[in-house]
């Protein structure tokens, strides 16, 4: 099997003393894990950072047996960001988010094309509150809708409407923001709410029932907010 096909780079592990296996999400391929060999030489460790998007050729001998990359690079995304601690936890968030949630060899062009989108989140004013509505799209593409829009009541409390979900167990209050969208002014505190509401779906309906764990680079994003 070999092809060729624009990829983003969402994981990396040492293989050899020369050599890595990668794990890119494709354009038409979805995500593919494969040996790149010489992965670990100055020139390719400087290409194959988390998040880069690069051109991939890929060579299996059979579908059962794990493939090669060979790899140039298309745009080095992530090097823009390593004097921003958040920006970089928030792409490495990012791309295990993706590396967690989808299927092995299953081709999905929305996401690829929702990892370009991310890309551009970055560089708006508002990126934090950009990537928490892009979160909610992944897992909507996935098949894991929150639908806050159905869920929430609304309260008045000292003339201002507060948002909020209710169980049997607890009461938890949601950002007006993620239901009012037009709310252009959001402060840390909102945002952090924003995304530990994410991340509490995330563990209780995806990852915990899977034997998965939050990624911690999320954690960290959550922190850097703070």
């Amino acid at each position: 099997m070999n092809w060729d096909d624009n990829a983003y780079l969402i994981s990396k592990n040492r293989y050899s003393e020369n050599s890595i296996i990668a794990e890119f999400f494709t354009e038409n391929y979805g995500k593919i894990s494969g040996i790149i060999f010489g992965g670990t030489s100055k020139k390719n460790k400087n290409y194959l950072q988390i998040g880069n998007k690069i051109y991939v050729s890929y060579n299996s001998k059979s579908s059962t047996q794990i493939g090669y990359f060979k790899i140039e690079i298309l745009e080095a995304l992530t090097p823009l960001y390593f004097d921003d601690n958040q920006k970089l936890s928030c792409i490495s968030s990012a791309m295990n988010l993706i590396k967690l949630l989808t299927a092995e060899a299953q081709s999905n062009r929305e996401i690829f094309f929702l990892i370009d989108k991310f890309f551009r989140i970055l560089i708006s004013d508002d990126w934090i509150k950009n990537y928490i509505f892009w979160e909610l799209e992944l897992l909507k593409l996935l098949g894991y809708d929150l639908e806050l829009d159905n869920l929430v009541k609304k309260e008045l409390i000292n003339g201002k409407i507060r948002y909020f979900v209710s169980s049997s167990f607890e009461k938890k209050i949601v950002p007006n923001f993620l239901i009012d969208q037009n709310d252009k002014n959001v402060d840390s505190e909102n945002l952090i709410k924003g995304l530990k509401l994410v991340s509490d779906y995330l563990e209780k309906t995806i990852l915990k029932p899977n034997n998965l764990n939050l990624p911690t680079s999320r954690s960290n994003l959550v922190n850097l907010i703070k």
